[in-house]
């Protein structure tokens, strides 16, 4: 019997070693722009901002430690007024590891200039979905479940549902609060529109881009380079799609940015059709840069 309660014992153990919580998140915070305080409030800053995104549980799947979601949070600090009212630009980069490589693709790199929040040391980072109870932590919250959503669309069709819902309970229970950033009708990029734009029907083709650019192509590549790049070409007729219909889409336009450069590369070896074929594509929906998806036929 004492054998037998061991065993379970050391099981339940390796069991609990082997788990994670949902993110592997970095967060830098700069402070150089701001003068009179006490800079170590933005080291306790971090260590409470870490603790809330890589501690807390955000989904009821569980992760093995290499399965962990790869993000970055990178606070700029603009503005301190007193000792706990702080204005910030937040850069959210989301990366994706690719099938049998190293290399991490990123999914969004995108910047919000929206970001105001109070924040005393040593205080609990209280956060509920559906009940708004700071800025900070809702922001945090958001962003988790949006970065969720977004990482879990490249592993199989519209599977990020669930955790897009949640951010829009986020975003529901923000609405009460006299905070920039969530209400829909400030303009075409905020955090409403950016979910508005995914979870709206008439731009599904948007997520089924994620899909099919990530796991039918960049997951293969290190198999079949040119089947899986005649994939991501086909993928990328999604944003022909909606920028037919809606151009401008706050998100495809984060997804063109973040994507840009990774683009580029992936096409400077294909035949000259799908070269051409991802430059007419590209030159639609990005035309500020057309010059440097001509530059790809130039072989530079």
């Amino acid at each position: 019997m004492i054998k037998r309660i061991l065993i379970v014992f050391v099981g339940l153990l390796i069991t609990i070693n082997m788990s994670a919580q949902e993110f592997l998140c970095s967060v830098t915070i700069q402070s150089q722009k701001v003068e009179g305080i006490d800079k170590t409030i933005f080291v306790d800053m971090r260590t409470s901002i870490i603790e809330f995104m890589n501690n807390r549980k955000w989904t009821s799947y569980n992760f093995k430690i290499e399965e962990r979601i790869e993000c970055t949070l990178l606070f700029t600090i603009e503005r301190v007024d007193g000792s706990d009212d702080f204005t910030a630009d937040l850069n959210i980069v989301l990366q994706r590891p690719i099938y049998k490589t190293d290399y991490q693709s990123p999914v969004i790199n995108m910047i919000d200039k929206d970001i105001h929040f109070k924040y005393v040391p040593y205080q609990p980072m209280e956060f509920a979905d559906n009940s708004y109870m700071n800025n900070l932590t809702s922001i945090l919250g958001y962003y988790a479940y949006l970065m969720l959503a977004l990482d879990f669309d490249t592993y199989s069709l519209y599977g990020g549902d669930v955790f897009y819902d949640k951010a829009k309970d986020v975003v529901n229970s923000a609405q009460s609060a006299n905070e920039e950033g969530w209400q829909a009708f400030e303009g075409p990029k905020n955090r409403a529109q950016f979910v508005e734009g995914l979870t709206n029907a008439s731009y599904k083709p948007l997520r089924m881009f994620l899909y099919e650019y990530h796991l039918r192509g960049l997951d293969g590549m290190s198999e079949d380079v040119e089947g899986s790049r005649t994939s991501i070409g086909k993928s990328l007729r999604h944003f022909k799609t909606i920028n037919d219909k809606r151009p401008g889409l706050y998100p495809m336009q984060i997804f063109v940015e973040t994507k840009r450069d990774e683009i580029i590369n992936i096409f400077k070896e294909a035949m000259p059709a799908e070269k051409n074929a991802m430059i007419e594509i590209m030159k639609d929906v990005d035309p500020a840069n057309s010059n440097l998806y001509e530059a790809v036929n130039r072989g530079r």
